[in-house]
């Protein structure tokens, strides 16, 4: 069964985020290596995506040499809504420079199955990067997610590098994706 962050209790949230894969409590973040998720497993591919906005259909494969990050996430979850700003910021500043997100839209409520709910919320927040409707969550479960948002960061050879769950660590992700692409934060 899929919950929310925001349905998790604190306590277990605390407890949680110090074991999730890709989280790093060292502070000094200049010398910290890229943090490991499944060690360096494949990036599944995306499976039962639909209703790609902002882009053609995009597969994993055919996004070698990229770096690429795909971000779990619902409209209608208040937590996810935090992180688009950082998401889209994100985008902003590495497209040019080889990243490419990839907005995996999985819906929790049936009414955020709805493509007309969806393209509003893109326009809402002004996103831009290419978005797909996980309506069946069959992408979620390749990826074995269970947490919106979630982040995973594929390096260019096709690996997961780097996860992320729920809100924060920003910074950490921006290091992270620099660093993939050899370029300054």
């Amino acid at each position: 069964m899929r919950l929310s962050i925001m349905s998790i209790p604190v306590i277990a949230l605390a407890l949680a985020a110090s074991t999730l894969p890709g989280r790093s409590d060292d502070t000094n973040s200049a010398t910290a290596p890229i943090q490991t998720a499944e060690t360096k497993a494949a990036a599944p591919e995306f499976t039962g995506l639909s209703n790609w906005q902002n882009s053609a259909p995009l597969t994993i494969a055919g996004l070698r040499g990229k770096v690429v990050m795909v971000n779990f996430w619902t409209y209608g979850c208040v937590n996810c809504v935090n992180t688009l700003p950082h998401v889209t910021n994100l985008y902003a500043k590495y497209k040019d420079k080889g990243l490419v997100i990839v907005g995996v839209h999985t819906p929790e409520f049936p009414f955020e199955h709805s493509l007309s709910n969806v393209q509003a919320a893109l326009k809402r927040h002004g996103i831009t990067y290419p978005v797909a409707q996980d309506n069946n969550s069959a992408t979620w479960s390749a990826y074995r997610n269970q947490y919106w948002p979630a982040q995973y960061i594929v390096d260019q050879s096709g690996r997961i590098v780097y996860s992320h769950a729920g809100e924060g660590a920003y910074d950490e992700i921006d290091r992270t994706v620099g660093k993939l692409l050899n370029a300054q934060s």
